[in-house]
């Protein structure tokens, strides 16, 4: 049976009573992440900035929102367009988080964190992780990086930064409201209003591959398409469309699993679902399930996988999608702070 970890409350979405010692709770967290960031705005905390760009890919919800694949794509089109970039992660879950180190695509994820090495995989950009980001971002200034990408860091105020982008669930988008535990919130709504770019997570793309449009005022839609299966053992991909109108038994363990699971649902997949808690270590175990059926399961999850795969095994690329208007308007914002 799968192992779903801590739930998320169900108030945070569906607008039940939230129970008065998750407010409470809720008064002071805000109060304290309150404090703190007055104390950043004022200098009595300082944050430190590097001579290279620095752009923060973060959300201010608690969960999954899309981050990791907008980032993949973000350091593709950047190296596209003739930039150097790295990436700095804290590296969540990883056994000794206090250890900064480099990721390379080889590494164990229980070194690496899962993200991480799923970047360093599917890019080979110079990815370091460190809960220390200004230190993160100066050892990828040494390495020849001329931008630095950070994969969540929006709350680490520590780094300076130029641009924000903020990523949204357009399903559950801010909850109630309120903020943790209360809530799903780790800083105020308001805050948002103070990223450079908001993108706004659709879910899944057409096949009609249609240009995507802009979500609402301020905000560009973020598509995320699924084509193909990458066998674990190798060998050549197949189609989504060749395991149409079969059974199969789909794999997440991801902050919001029952969106991969719809997304093959959609392909006209039979799925028989297996959510596990995010960041979840995969024992053998997990991955038995007393049927030769194919096995389908996320990128982030088959680089902890890969160990415990058989043929039966395969992982589903994940491409994130937008306009291309919102790409001219980010290159355009970053030349001109690479000429200022």
């Amino acid at each position: 049976m799968a192992k779903q970890g801590p739930q998320t409350p169900a108030y945070w979405y569906d607008g039940g009573n939230v129970p008065v010692p998750a407010r409470v709770l809720a008064l002071l967290y805000g109060a304290l992440a309150g404090m703190r960031r007055g104390l950043y705005r004022r200098g009595i905390l300082r944050s430190r900035q590097v001579p290279v760009p620095v752009i923060v890919v973060g959300n201010i919800t608690a969960g999954g929102t899309g981050k990791t694949p907008l980032t993949i794509e973000l350091v593709t089109r950047l190296r596209e367009a003739g930039w150097k970039p790295g990436v700095a992660s804290r590296g969540y879950g990883r056994d000794d988080a206090g250890t900064a180190r480099w990721v390379t695509p080889d590494m164990s994820p229980a070194l690496a964190g899962d993200e991480p090495l799923l970047i360093a995989w599917k890019t080979g950009v110079p990815v370091r992780v460190d809960r220390n980001r200004v230190a993160a971002a100066r050892e990828l200034l040494a390495a020849g990086c001329n931008v630095v990408v950070c994969d969540d860091g929006l709350q680490h105020y520590r780094l300076a930064r130029d641009i924000e982008i903020e990523v949204v669930d357009a399903q559950r988008r801010y909850g109630n409201g309120l903020l943790l535990p209360a809530g799903p919130l780790r800083e105020p709504v308001a805050r948002a209003a103070n990223c450079d770019f908001r993108v706004v997570n659709l879910g899944q793309a057409s096949d009609a591959g249609a240009e995507t449009s802009t979500s609402g005022f301020g905000e560009w839609a973020m598509r995320l398409r699924i084509d193909s299966a990458r066998p674990l053992k190798g060998g050549r991909n197949r189609s989504l469309q060749s395991f149409s109108g079969q059974r199969v038994h789909a794999v997440a363990g991801i902050a919001h699993p029952q969106r991969f699971f719809q997304m093959l649902r959609a392909r006209g997949i039979g799925v028989v679902p297996h959510a596990f808690a995010d960041h979840h270590r995969y024992q053998p175990a997990d991955l038995s399930f007393g049927s030769e059926l194919p096995v389908l399961m996320t990128e982030k999850d088959a680089v902890k996988c890969q160990s415990l795969a058989t043929d039966w095994h395969y992982a589903v690329p994940l491409q994130a999608e937008l306009p291309a208007a919102f790409w001219v308007a980010l290159l355009d914002r970053l030349g001109k702070l690479a000429r200022g």
